[in-house]
């Protein structure tokens, strides 16, 4: 399975959603890689601490080594790392990704990603890729190169109508590139059930039969202990009520 964690909005959560699905499915002993196109390097640093600043080579080699071809260009296994935690590998990003990629569209290596995702996918069991917040060179070659997409959201108004372009721009990938992709669910992050905005939207949405996922997870002041100590919330506190949450999430996707 190669999932994407996709939303062209910031703040909702993708990237601390990603490391905790990633995170779950290595506990559960699959071979799980975490593959970080971010520039911002959230994920990285999440799951590695400062130490992701060292690590080498990054997805910016990755990157810069498809705008020339070499006979000894390095194998995509080799820019994969070990985390602290079994199971678990990382492809980490580098700042440098965000000043690649306007020369990366302008050599067409959309589709490079896909086929390194179809040669890590003999090694691993699940991949999940975590995207910028843009709908750019990065997250259309995340797109093209996966099974399915998870989409975060959170419970206001503005996040909502960015949902729908969010969801036209996923349908135009599919319709052009990649006829196998498919919206796994909507995710609705830092969701409050005694407010009325929330269970309200999260309802509208399900009417409109978008696929809102039966799952949802809490705020919570622990995901930043969990940001704070590079801890996965089922390494931090596997008991605590978000944990549970993202372990239902994973839960319901496995079963889908």
């Amino acid at each position: 399975m190669k999932r994407v964690i996709f939303n062209q909005k910031g703040g909702v959560g993708k990237s601390t959603i990603a490391v905790n699905l990633a995170a779950i499915a290595a506990h559960q002993g699959k071979r799980t890689l975490l593959i970080d196109i971010d520039p911002q390097c959230n994920a990285s640093r999440y799951l590695l601490g400062q130490a992701a600043d060292d690590v080498a080579p990054t997805m910016g080699a990755y990157f810069e080594q498809l705008l020339s071809f070499s006979m000894f260009a390095k194998a995509a296994s080799q820019y994969v790392h070990e985390t602290p935690f079994e199971n678990l590998s990382v492809m980490v990003a580098h700042p440098e990704l965000g000043d690649l990629q306007s020369k990366l569209e302008s050599r067409h290596k959309i589709y490079k990603l896909r086929d390194t995702l179809n040669e890590l996918s003999k090694d691993f069991d699940e991949i999940f890729v975590d995207t910028p917040p843009a709908y750019n060179f990065f997250t259309q070659s995340a797109l093209i190169a996966a099974d399915s997409c998870l989409i975060p959201f959170d419970c206001d108004d503005f996040s909502r109508q960015a949902l729908y372009t969010l969801i036209n721009n996923v349908a135009e990938i599919k319709a052009d590139h990649n006829p196998g992709l498919e919206i796994e669910g909507i995710v609705v992050n830092q969701f409050q059930p005694r407010a009325l905005l929330p269970q309200r939207l999260v309802d509208e949405l399900k009417e409109e039969g978008l696929p809102v996922l039966d799952n949802k997870l809490s705020s919570s002041i622990r995901i930043r202990e969990s940001h704070d100590r590079n801890l996965p919330m089922i390494h931090l506190d596997a008991r605590h009520k978000l944990s549970q949450e993202f372990l239902a999430l994973y839960e319901e996707l496995q079963a889908a």
